[in-house]
C-alpha cells in the first residue's frame, strides 16, 4: 500500500511540476469561463468539470498548474486504485506496483494529467466504479451498490460516456449469477442514488430543451466525417495502455472470461465486452474506453505473477527484468510526446506536433488578446462606448475573458455552445471586432465588414488560431436586428 502511494504521489508531483508549461489550452479557457457562473448544466459538458474549476480558482486562482492540479489528482487517485484492484484480485505487491505502474504510463493518463479536461474526472469515476464492484463480488456485501449507485451519478455530472460503462454493467449482471442482486433493496438504493445525483443536470436540460444531445449529436456527425472515430478497435491497443503492456490487459480480460479461478469476476468481464461493443457500434471515439483498462492492468498483473510462478527462478527473474524494463523504457518515450517538457520548435516538439495537436493549441491565446486589444484602441471614440468582441469559437472567447484585465477592452460574446445564453449584451452592439469567422459568412451578417488586422503567433506555432481563420474584422451595420441574428447565428463547436 505504501508503495502504491509513493508512486501516485508521484505521479501528481511531476504533473503538477511540468504542468506550468506552454499555456492553457483551448478546452481548458472554456471550462475556466463556464467555472466563474456556475450552474447546473452547459451545452458541451454536465456541471461537474466547471464545479471543480471554480474551486481551482479560489484556491490558485488563473495558474496553470493550479488548474491542472486536480487532472494529476484525479489520475493519481486512479493510479492507487489500479493497484488496489490489483491486490483485489490476489496480485502480490509487486504485481500491484506493476499494474499501477502500466497505468502512470499509459497515453491516456500521461496525455490526460497534463490537461483540466472532463476526461480526468470521468476516467477517475470508471476507474472507482470498477474498484467497488470488485469490493462487492468479494465481499459479496450489497452495501457497495450505494457507492456504485453514487459513483455513476456523479459520473453523470462529469461525461455522459459513463451510461456505456452502466449499460456494460447492466449487461455483466444479467448475465452471471450477479442477477440476484436485482431482489437486494440495496441495488436499488444505488439506482436511486445515481438518478437523485442527476436530478438537477436533467432538471437543466429539460429547461434547456434537452439541448446537449443536439450538441452531441452535432459533434458525433462531425468527428465521424472527420475520421475522428475511425479505427476503434486498433486504438484499444495505442491509448488505454501503452502498446507494450497489451499482453497485460489481453491476460487480464482472458482472466476475467475464460480463466476458472476467474469465473467469480465473471461480470468485470462482461462488462468491458459489452461497453466495448457499444462504443463500436455507437463509433465513438477511441480514448472513450480508456478507463476501462485499468481494471483489466489489474486483473492481468495477478495472471502474469501465476505465470512466473510456473518457469524456473532463474527465467522468472529474467522475465520480470525484461518486463519492467520494457515497460518504463516505453512510458519514459510516451511520456516526452505526451507531457509538455519539449522546447518550442526542438526536435521533440516537432514529433510531439505530428502524435498530438494539444500543445500546439496552448499557444498564441495571450498575442490574439493584445492583437484585439490593438484594433479596439484604434476605434473612434465615439465608437467604443458600444462595441463588443464577437468570437466565433470557444478558445478565443475564453482568452479574452482571462486577459481581460491586463487591457482596455470592451465586453465579449460569442454564438458558440453556452456562450450564445449570455446573449450579446444591452443596449444591441453598434460596432463588433470578430474574429473566429470567415469574410463571406460576416457579409451574410453585417453590411460593412473592413479588415482590421491578422493573429500573429509570435512563437511560429502553427495551429487552429493562425492557420484556419487569422482574420480580425471591424464590423458594423447588421443586416438584420440583434434579436433577429442571434438565434441563427447559435453553432456548436
Amino acid at each position: 500500500m505504501f508503495a502504491l502511494i509513493v508512486l501516485a504521489l508521484a505521479a501528481v508531483c511531476i504533473h503538477t511540476l511540468l504542468n506550468g508549461n506552454y499555456g492553457f489550452h483551448r478546452d481548458e479557457l472554456a471550462a475556466l469561463d463556464d467555472a466563474r457562473t456556475l450552474a447546473w448544466g452547459y451545452i458541451a459538458y454536465p456541471p461537474l468539470t466547471p464545479a471543480i474549476g471554480h474551486l481551482a480558482l479560489f484556491l490558485f486562482g488563473t495558474s496553470l498548474a493550479g488548474l491542472r492540479f486536480f487532472a494529476a489528482l484525479a489520475y493519481g487517485i486512479s493510479i492507487l486504485l489500479t493497484g488496489l484492484m490489483a491486490r483485489e484480485f490476489g496480485a502480490s505487491r509487486q504485481g500491484q506496483l506493476l499494474a499501477a505502474t502500466a497505468v502512470a504510463l499509459a497515453p491516456a493518463t500521461l496525455l490526460g494529467g497534463s490537461l483540466f479536461q472532463y476526461v480526468a474526472f470521468d476516467y477517475l469515476a470508471w476507474v472507482a466504479i470498477a474498484w467497488c464492484l470488485l469490493r462487492l463480488l468479494n465481499s459479496e456485501n450489497p452495501r457497495w451498490w450505494l457507492a456504485i449507485g453514487t459513483l455513476i451519478g456523479l459520473g453523470m455530472l462529469t461525461k455522459y460516456t459513463v451510461l456505456f460503462w452502466t449499460a456494460g454493467l447492466g449487461v455483466g449482471v444479467l448475465l452471471t449469477p450477479a442477477r440476484r442482486y436485482l431482489a437486494s433493496p440495496w441495488l436499488w438504493l444505488g439506482v436511486a442514488a445515481s438518478l437523485l445525483l442527476f436530478l438537477p443536470n436533467a432538471i437543466w436540460q429539460w429547461q434547456h430543451d434537452f439541448i446537449s444531445l443536439d450538441f452531441l449529436q452535432h459533434i458525433h456527425a462531425r468527428d465521424v466525417a472527420n475520421g475522428r472515430t475511425d479505427g476503434f478497435a486498433i486504438r484499444q491497443f495505442q491509448i488505454g495502455a501503452s502498446p507494450v503492456a497489451a499482453p497485460l490487459w489481453l491476460a487480464g480480460l482472458y482472466f476475467l472470461l475464460i480463466d476458472a479461478q476467474g469465473r467469480r469476476y465473471r461480470l468485470l468481464g462482461w462488462m468491458y465486452l459489452a461497453t466495448f461493443g457499444l462504443l463500436l457500434l455507437a463509433r465513438g471515439r477511441g480514448y472513450y474506453l480508456a478507463p476501462a483498462y485499468p481494471m483489466l492492468l489489474a486483473a492481468g498483473s495477478m495472471m502474469w505473477l501465476r505465470w512466473l510462478q510456473r518457469v524456473s527462478a532463474v527465467a522468472a527473474r529474467w522475465v520480470q527484468t525484461l518486463s519492467w524494463t520494457i515497460l518504463l523504457v516505453c512510458g519514459i518515450a510516451l511520456g516526452t510526446l505526451l507531457v509538455p517538457i519539449a522546447p518550442l520548435h526542438s526536435r521533440l516538439w516537432e514529433i510531439s506536433a505530428k502524435v498530438h495537436d494539444n500543445f500546439r493549441e496552448q499557444i498564441g491565446w495571450h498575442n490574439i488578446v493584445a492583437t484585439v486589444a490593438t484594433v479596439y484602441a484604434g476605434l473612434p471614440e465615439q465608437d467604443k462606448a458600444n462595441t463588443r468582441i464577437l468570437t466565433g469559437n470557444y478558445g478565443e472567447a475564453g482568452a479574452l475573458d482571462l486577459y481581460h484585465d491586463a487591457y482596455p477592452l470592451p465586453p465579449v460574446i460569442s454564438a458558440v455552445n453556452s456562450y450564445w445564453y449570455k446573449g450579446y449584451g444591452e443596449p444591441p452592439p453598434d460596432t463588433v471586432i470578430v474574429l473566429g469567422y470567415d469574410r463571406d459568412d460576416l457579409a451574410q451578417l453585417f453590411a460593412d465588414c473592413r479588415l482590421a488586422a491578422q493573429v500573429v503567433n509570435r512563437a511560429k506555432v502553427v495551429n487552429e488560431e493562425s492557420r484556419d481563420h487569422p482574420d480580425i474584422f471591424v464590423c458594423r451595420q447588421p443586416r438584420e436586428p440583434w434579436s433577429v441574428l442571434w438565434p441563427h447565428m447559435r453553432h456548436y463547436g
